[in-house]
Parts: C-alpha cells; structure tokens; sequence
C-alpha cells in the first residue's frame, strides 16, 4: 500500500474541524484503510501564502449562508491527511468524505462547514 493524501480547504472552528476529522476517520476506518497521520495548515510552507488567503471565498460563502451571524472563531484553514491506502479506497474515501461534508441535494442548502476539496 501506498501513502495518499487527502486535502480539504475548510472555515471552521475547533469544533467543526474536530467534526470533520470525525468523518475522515469513520470514512478510513469503513474502508480498512490506515489512517498515518493529519495536519492542519494556516500557512503553506516556502510560499509565504496563508490559507486565509486562499480560501477566502469559504468565509464569504459562510457569511453568505449565514447572513447577521457572527463567524465566531471560524477561520480558514486547509486539512491534510495522510492515508495508506490502494488507489481505489483512496478514491472511495474521498467520495465518501465529500458525499458526507454536504449530503444536501441539488437544492438550496447550507453547509455546516464551508469546504472545498484538493
């Protein structure tokens, strides 16, 4: 098995980070994969970019989504995980995740927690 990463632009709180490495780790763990290890960016090494930066349009769909709310501690940040995996789960835990992140429909729906996938 190989090393694959998983990476996720999210704007979130402790709280929702916390939920979504829930799902990753249900995700794994319903696919026999091995989950080796997660980070959680603010920065991208050696290129002096914030993950502020370059996921600020998660924080303007939230205030969209979410209009008069505070943003509280929400903040934009990217999750990284490290699975050992083959190709194919790699692949179904992405879906998986994705499908899981936002299950709404085609309608007008609003994300418990803005994201976007690498």
């Amino acid at each position: 098995m190989r090393t694959r990463n998983l990476s996720f632009g999210l704007y979130a709180d402790e709280e929702g980070l916390a939920w979504v490495r829930g799902l990753v780790a249900e995700a794994v763990a319903a696919r026999r994969a091995r989950l080796v290890g997660d980070a959680v960016l603010r920065a991208f090494p050696d290129s002096g970019l914030t993950t502020a930066d370059a996921y600020d349009y998660l924080a303007d769909q939230w205030a969209w989504e979410n209009p008069g709310q505070s943003s509280g501690t929400r903040e934009s940040v990217e999750l990284r995980v490290q699975l050992a995996c083959s190709l194919r789960t790699w692949r179904a835990i992405r879906k998986t995740v994705i499908n899981t992140l936002c299950p709404a429909g085609m309608g007008p729906h609003t994300c418990r927690v803005p994201w976007c996938v690498g």
